[in-house]
């Protein structure tokens, strides 16, 4: 951002943008708490109820597929009714839904914890349309690479609060130096996150508006043609027309499920990984220092891709990208060579790096670019679906392979293909000036 940017925007503008980013960011963040809980819950429910690595993959495979088609139906709608009744509308849901998946341990039945949970995913997909729809009002279209890195940032946020807090109730814990909480069972992992954003929720609800345009702030990007109409909620015609027949959707699209098939593998499994194969205490010093570097270095990636594509690259994703995905497949191909525990966590978070960077790029930045703030939420659903539809294939083909003898020496091989496929999509579109609809090099 340049200095005659800063300087054009109206007295008070710029808190009052923060304070909407900071609320929707901590609404997504914790989002993310009510949903990376089941990572944490993995090894405890699988044990308690003797469920097997397909099984519980059978759980995750649920919740991708309808987070995945949740994505593009709540993309379309959130176009309509605006970001933040959307997010409203998750949040009810994922709180309600949160609950009920921990009363479900009373009863341990493989089919009432897919059902929540795949109900879970797609109220959850309520979140990043409504996220991406808001904050596409509030920034210049030249500042949306480095908001990206911001929506990662508090992605990580909630990986970061979840790494902390979920190891300390199953663990038990001192308040403050002065309350003993004693180890909990693992339904809390669920009940806890779920009050937290219903607090957060109740904040979002007063201070959050769609646009500054409903603070009394006009013309702030003069020149861009994305914010010269102040109406921001689309036909959903038009809007399904527009996004549908851009083939550049796509390929984001595609490479996106390559995206999230890596990110998921890492996501849900690495806390099992580490107790298994490495014997490690979610409350000793060396995981400790995982759950804090993964979510770490991830927003570092964030931050760094979408900087880099809008200060080097002219706001072009697809060559960073490209880049990211190859440097990605080296990162895995060296983890599959190398097994002592502290190798493990290295590699692990440079895979956190790498993949988190594209998550980012290929997420809200292209989706903001080729959908503007009329259409984000569709163009973001439509790319963001595959993401979590490219996880599901790879999530329940992975269980398969972790129940087999040596399953977890395949680990890190079993990802190696994503990435190449990622890249080589990227690199086909990495010549294009922008992505939208027509527009070529």
């Amino acid at each position: 951002m340049n200095p005659s940017t800063v300087a054009k925007y109206p007295p008070g503008f710029r808190p009052r943008r923060g304070l909407n980013w900071a609320s929707v960011g901590l609404m997504y963040t914790s989002f993310y708490l009510c949903r990376y809980n089941f990572s944490y819950a993995n090894k405890a429910i699988s044990d308690e109820f003797h469920f097997t690595k397909s099984d519980i993959s059978t759980i995750l495979m649920l919740n991708f597929i309808a987070y995945g088609c949740g994505q593009i139906i709540n993309g379309l709608f959130t176009d309509r009714i605006g970001g933040k009744r959307a997010m409203l509308i998750g949040a009810i849901g994922t709180i309600i839904v949160n609950v009920l998946f921990g009363a479900a341990s009373f009863w341990g039945m493989l089919w009432l914890f897919s059902l929540l949970w795949g109900l879970n995913g797609y109220l959850q997909s309520f979140g990043s349309p409504g996220f991406i729809k808001i904050n596409s009002s509030w920034f210049s279209e030249k500042q949306r690479g480095t908001f990206a890195g911001i929506f990662g940032f508090m992605i990580n946020l909630g990986r970061l609060v979840a790494n902390k807090l979920l190891p300390a109730i199953l663990a038990g814990f001192t308040f403050i130096g002065m309350w003993h909480v004693p180890p909990q069972h693992w339904r809390w992992l669920f009940w806890i996150p779920a009050i937290v954003a219903s607090v957060v929720a109740v904040v979002l609800a007063i201070v959050v508006k769609d646009t500054p345009e409903e603070c009394g702030y006009t013309n702030l990007f003069p020149g861009e043609a994305d914010h010269a109409d102040i109406e921001i909620r689309g036909n959903l015609k038009a809007v399904f027309k527009h996004i549908a027949g851009n083939h550049i959707v796509w390929i984001m699209a595609a490479a996106y499920a390559c995206t999230g098939a890596v990110r998921q593998s890492i996501d849900q499994w690495f806390p099992r990984f580490f107790q298994e194969v490495h014997h490690l205490d979610m409350t000793g010093a060396k995981f400790q220092w995982l759950g804090f570097l993964i979510p770490f270095v991830a927003s570092a990636g964030s931050m760094l891709s979408g900087w880099i594509s809008d200060r080097f690259f002219n706001s072009r994703r697809a060559p960073v990208a490209a880049g990211i995905y190859i440097i990605e497949v080296f990162v895995i191909l060296a983890a599959s060579q190398i097994h002592t525990v502290n190798w493990a966590i290295f590699f692990f978070v440079m895979i956190s790096f790498t993949v988190n960077s594209t998550h980012s790029l290929l997420g809200p930045a292209a989706a903001m670019d080729i959908g503007g703030r009329k259409m984000a939420a569709f163009a973001s659903g439509c790319i963001d679906a595959f993401q979590y539809f490219g996880a599901a294939a790879a999530i329940k083909g992975l269980g398969f392979l972790l129940d087999r003898p040596g399953g977890w020496d395949y680990y890190f091989y079993y990802m190696i293909p994503f990435g190449i496929v990622g890249g080589i999509l990227m690199y086909s579109i990495s010549h294009r000036v922008s992505l939208k609809k027509g527009a070529t090099h």
